[in-house]
């Protein structure tokens, strides 16, 4: 009787599937899909775009700064003194050379501040710069 027992925990053994591999797998899968990832950027705020039926979407916009109806310029969720866009442009744009520069001004944003910005963008070195609207 013992013998038969002990076939049978024997067979029982045999018949598991080790799901190890299996995890490995997953695992490499993961860490490839948090490493290719393209994390959205935000500028910090919200604001209210103005609409345009023309606009365009911009694939490759990695600079984002937005500017407030109350005269604050965002950039990476920070709040930035006018006289340091510069600074921040060229340092992202390092980071990033074949990025752009995508204005996210609110409608009620002044025009000095707006052209500002972007005389910012083209003396850090960035030509290719563009507004945010809604389509």
């Amino acid at each position: 009787m013992r013998r038969g027992f002990s076939n049978m925990a024997a067979q029982e053994a045999e018949g598991e599937i080790d799901i190890t591999p299996m995890l490995d797998v997953v695992f490499i899968m993961l860490i490839f899909f948090i490493v290719t990832a393209s994390f959205v950027k935000e500028s910090g705020i919200e604001v209210n775009r103005p609409d345009a039926s023309t606009s365009q979407a911009k694939p490759r916009a990695n600079i984002l700064i937005a500017i407030n109806d109350l005269g604050e310029i965002w950039i990476d969720k920070r709040k930035v003194d006018e006289s340091q866009v510069r600074a921040n442009i060229e340092r992202m744009h390092a980071e990033n050379p074949q990025g752009t520069v995508v204005i996210q001004a609110d409608e009620e944003a002044k025009t000095r501040l707006l052209v500002s910005v972007m005389d910012s963008a083209r003396a850090a070195g960035v030509y290719d710069v563009s507004l945010a609207t809604e389509k």
